[in-house]
């Protein structure tokens, strides 16, 4: 399928609380998302399949966006800062919020942990923090498949 790249963890693991700008530029963390499931995704824009996934993350936020669930996609570029929110413009993004990390701390800290291998890389986080599935690569995040896992991921953190 269109996530089928996606490898689910045996068991929950605890993530760190990885550290980005919020949308107003201030310090916001993985924990400000407690109690949703999030899809977790680094991206930058010169990462050409970073830029090719971005609206099917769009249409998927914007079909599964809730207090249950959230897509929170992290920008990493490091120079040119204005460049991934006039990116997002162009390509018509109107549903994710902008979040940022100018010093690419967070994918390094994936990367150091083995978690992520390159971009794009993607972590399905439950509403405990822990991981769920990490994904390395892009995805079709509006396909059938990808919306049946995250169904079934906020589904699985109601029971």
């Amino acid at each position: 399928g269109e996530v089928a790249a996606m490898a689910i963890s045996k068991a929950p693991q605890k993530l760190p609380d990885y550290a980005f700008n919020g949308p107003d530029g201030q310090k916001t963390s993985l924990a400000a998302f407690a109690g949703k499931t999030v899809l977790f995704n680094l991206w930058a824009t010169w990462c050409v399949p970073c830029r090719a996934e971005m609206p099917a993350l769009d249409k998927l936020q914007a079909e599964f966006g809730s207090d249950k669930f959230q897509v929170v996609a992290v920008n990493i570029d490091t120079t040119r800062l204005d460049k991934p929110k006039a990116f997002l413009e162009e390509a018509g993004v109107k549903s994710l919020t902008f979040y940022s990390d100018p010093k690419a701390d967070v994918f390094q800290e994936l990367k150091s942990g083995g978690k992520a291998l390159g971009l794009p890389a993607t972590l399905l986080v439950g509403p405990d923090g822990c991981q769920i599935g990490a994904l390395n690569g892009p995805a079709v995040w509006d396909s059938a498949d990808a919306k049946a896992l995250i169904a079934d991921a906020v589904q699985a953190a109601l029971r």
